[in-house]
């Protein structure tokens, strides 16, 4: 297991999460020793969910993504759920936040209907990505290659299709945060 003391992964969502999108990434990095943080679009909780369709439960979340600064972070999941995404989307201070997270070169992780907000960012053309089936069309419209893989990396992009490829998206995601460590240090 990697070593992840000192990095911080922000993590942002809205209600309509889905639920193991965003605890098995967050218990990860949390077991790697990284400190993460959940941003949204407002203060309090947010309603999670199971198979997009059942409630289960609620995050508390730690910070509004209008007030947070990419400078701050080493990294950014976006957990998907059908719901959430097209929140985040529509909102104009997550959808800077997640274009200018990607300009920076710092890793940036997205599943299944995730890479929605990626679309609406504008910073998918050119780029080989993946997602849950129903938005693909979507990220070939905005330009990107789409393939169906469980785990799709390019660049600092790194994205999957669903929940049943979390271990497979977790991996790639401790593997560009400490690749991208590696490289600033030398």
């Amino acid at each position: 297991m990697a070593d992840l003391n000192g990095f911080r992964v922000a993590f942002l969502a809205a209600d309509g999460v889905e639920r193991v999108e965003l605890e098995q990434p967050r218990g990860t990095l949390v077991g790697a020793g990284a400190e993460t943080m959940l941003l949204s679009l407002e203060t309090g909780t947010i309603a999670a969910r199971d198979n997009d369709l059942d409630e289960s439960g609620t995050f508390d979340v730690d910070g509004l993504v209008g007030e947070a600064s990419v400078a701050d972070f080493d990294a950014l999941v976006l957990p998907g759920g059908t719901v959430n995404p097209d929140k985040l989307r529509a909102d104009e201070a997550a959808v800077a936040f997640v274009r200018e997270f990607v300009e920076s070169g710092k890793p940036v992780a997205a599943i299944c209907h995730g890479p929605w907000t990626l679309v609406e960012a504008g910073v998918v053309a050119g780029r080989t990505v993946t997602s849950f089936p129903s938005i693909r069309t979507d990220l070939r419209n905005a330009g990107a290659d789409v393939v169906d893989e469980e785990v799709a990396t390019d660049g600092n992009l790194i994205t999957s299709r669903s929940p049943e490829d979390l271990d497979a998206f977790c991996d790639a995601l401790v593997a560009a945060i400490v690749a991208t460590a590696e490289s600033a240090a030398s």
